[in-house]
């Protein structure tokens, strides 16, 4: 498994602090993230070492497992519980806790086994004749972000991304949410002794690049509507997120009225053929700029009404 050192990543020293370690991340994300750098390979790569790096480095345990095991500090749990089964059993074997060297024997375990065994776990991989102990450890698991348009998915879409090398075909199913993490078997790190990779996983974030705001597979929209209309009825055009619709307005529609075009929401995740709804609320529009003439008709209309 290749090493990746966090700190040059971050071009950082380890007695770097945690207000280091996060501006360091802001200012190499900034540089290196993928909407300043599109079609660039490398700036993606060297984009995602640094969400890792950052990841790892911010956490105080993570990073003082990393400190201590370096590329293995994922496991470093699973060392420890090793090593203190294998000083446990050498214990009760010099003590003879197994009945002495028979105990062992009869168990099929020789003292060397246990060393062997815990070296190559952390890379000694000595072999005693014919005999070999090794653990198989999956490697880690890799995460990272991946930044779309709501306008981008809308339909089902095909795009490539680039992890520590590797091109990765996704096919990003329409109605994803923002803040979805999906898993990719097998894109992670690469396992210990045979063990197998870890796991991609990738966060979806979603920027609305739209006048609609979005609610799971319902959609919302504020529509302005001239108060002549609204009083006396009609019918206007509004924009939908895939064209527009007509919409007929009764007679004497208030403020804030709220209308449901059902089915021009927003796809629904991996449900195809199946949308939300579109929610268009409306907002009295009061005229400016009004003529002398206008003027005098509101006044007459307002006498007509008795609040003259």
């Amino acid at each position: 498994m290749q090493f990746i050192d966090y700190y040059k990543v971050l071009e950082l020293d380890k007695n770097a602090t945690q207000s280091d370690i996060k501006k360091a991340y802001r200012k190499l994300a900034r540089k290196y993230h993928p909407d300043l750098n599109p079609k660039d390979a490398e700036a993606q790569k060297k984009f995602q070492q640094i969400n890792e790096a950052h990841e790892v480095l911010i956490d105080p345990e993570k990073r003082k497992k990393y400190d201590q095991y370096g590329k293995d500090w994922q496991h470093a749990e699973e060392f420890e519980k090793q090593k203190a089964q294998q000083q446990q059993y050498q214990r009760q074997y010099s003590g003879g806790g197994f009945g002495g060297a028979e105990g062992f024997s009869g168990g099929g375990f020789e003292q060397g086994d246990f060393s062997e065994f815990f070296e190559s776990m952390f890379g000694g991989g000595r072999t005693s004749g014919s005999r070999r102990r090794t653990t198989r450890f999956q490697g880690p698991d890799y995460n990272a972000e991946l930044h779309l348009n709501l306008s981008d998915i809308y339909k089902t879409q095909k795009q490539t991304i680039t992890v520590n090398g590797k091109n990765i075909r996704l096919t990003i199913p329409a109605g994803v949410e923002n803040g979805q993490t999906i898993k990719i078997k097998g894109y992670g790190g690469e396992g210990m002794n045979g063990g197998p990779a870890g796991d991609l996983f990738i966060t979806f974030a979603i920027k609305n690049d739209t006048s609609f705001k979005r609610d799971g597979k319902d959609l919302y929209k504020d529509v302005d509507l001239d108060i002549f209309t609204a009083a006396l009825g009609g019918e206007i055009t509004v924009d939908t997120f895939d064209g527009k619709a007509k919409l007929k307005i009764k007679p004497e529609t208030q403020n804030d009225t709220t209308v449901k075009l059902k089915g021009k929401g927003f796809p629904v995740y991996k449900k195809e053929g199946h949308y939300g709804d579109l929610y268009i609320t409306y907002k009295l529009k009061i005229p400016t700029h009004l003529s002398a003439r206008e003027k005098e008709l509101l006044q007459e209309l307002k006498k007509l009404r008795g609040n003259g």
